[in-house]
């Protein structure tokens, strides 16, 4: 029996078809014109992302889709998306043009990992000559299973190695007294200290960045990187300029200081999404039967926590186990989560309306 559709629905998607082909090539011309106004902005020395016109192309999104009786939201989503990679577009090229790297070698020590991938290409794209080095990696020109073998004679080594490893390699840095901008880009910072203080005493270039997202990021736009002086504030400055090009947010703060915030930012985002999807394994309700039912924020939630689980548990462990002040988001989150029952347990709701309206002030001043 043949599969045979009605000649009229034939039509019909002969004709979306078309649509969805034309909606292609706009695209396609629309990322063309944003590198050429890309590379208009880089000539003048103007900033890739403006706001303000931001608002005023999706502004007139919504009304042109208004009057063409399509939903606003959904005209806006779709451009919010081409916006997105527009930026990513010209964020790339900017790099690229700008040639930064050009001339240069970097070495990445733990250049197998995942972050350790996004710095290669990170680098790559400003022109840098990358050499990788990891036990993963198997032996040629480009790659190293010992770091120690590679060539230290480069213009940058960046240490994306296990924690654990990361003080020796820079120790053993320091010995060698190497002639390169080193940068370190552990999570933790608490054991790395006296290394790094004292390979700067040694005359090292070194400095300890850590950059705020993940291996998978693209577009570097409200993202941020923390660049913090190990004591030479010439490798700080450095360090910084690598990201010059992009539109990456970068936030000096001192080393001293790093683990204490990032028990909150890293250590208790992640406490909390262990937690939720712990206690999601332990009910003994299957998450299809969940996801059959769930709601808005459920989904939100959980798509955060699918997020985390499929992370690298081993430096989920270091991030937890290795910051001596992790106790202090863990504490906060037991004592939260007893605040919690104390209110739902209590007959009378106003202790739940403290806890929401003590959120709610701490939350809106974000947006002040």
């Amino acid at each position: 029996m043949t599969d045979q559709k009605p000649d009229g629905l034939k039509a019909l998607r002969d004709q979306l078809d078309e649509v969805d082909a034309r909606l292609v090539e706009l695209a396609a011309r629309r990322q063309q014109l944003v590198s050429e106004i890309g590379r208009f902005k880089q000539g003048r020395g103007q900033q890739l992302r403006d706001f303000r016109r931001e608002r005023e192309v999706l502004e007139l999104v919504r009304a042109r889709a208004e009057s063409v009786d399509l939903d606003p939201s959904l005209a806006e989503t779709l451009f919010r998306r081409l916006i997105d990679a527009s930026l990513t577009r010209q964020e790339q090229e900017r790099a690229r043009l700008s040639g930064r790297g050009t001339g240069h070698s970097a070495l990445i020590i733990g250049g197998a990992g995942r972050m350790g991938a996004w710095l290669a290409g990170f680098l790559d794209n400003q022109g840098f000559d990358v050499l990788l080095a990891d036990p993963l990696l198997e032996d040629d020109e480009k790659q190293f299973s010992d770091w120690r073998t590679a060539l230290l004679d480069v213009s940058l080594i960046v240490v994306a190695a296990p924690l654990k490893q990361t003080a020796s390699i820079i120790d053993e840095l320091a010995e060698r007294r190497v002639s390169s901008l080193v940068v370190e880009i552990g999570s933790i910072k608490t054991p790395l200290i006296d290394s790094l203080h004292a390979a700067a005493a040694a005359g090292l270039r070194i400095c300890s960045l850590h950059p705020m997202f993940g291996p998978d990021t693209r577009l570097l736009s409200g993202r941020h990187v923390l660049v913090m002086d190990a004591g030479c504030p010439q490798a700080a400055a450095e360090a910084t300029e690598l990201f010059t090009d992009t539109m990456a947010e970068l936030v000096s703060i001192p080393l001293a200081e790093h683990d204490r915030l990032i028990s909150l930012v890293l250590g208790l985002s992640h406490a909390l999404n262990i937690a939720f999807f712990t206690a999601l394994v332990r009910s003994g309700v299957s998450a299809e039967q969940l996801s059959g039912i769930s709601s808005t924020t459920f989904d939100r939630q959980l798509a955060i926590a699918r997020d985390v689980a499929g992370e690298n548990p081993a430096l989920y462990h270091e991030i937890q186990h290795l910051n001596e002040h992790g106790h202090i988001a863990r504490d906060a989150l037991q004592q939260a989560i007893e605040s919690l029952r104390r209110a739902a347990d209590d007959p009378d709701d106003e202790a739940m309306r403290r806890l929401m309206e003590e959120g709610r002030a701490y939350l809106e001043s974000l947006a002040r």
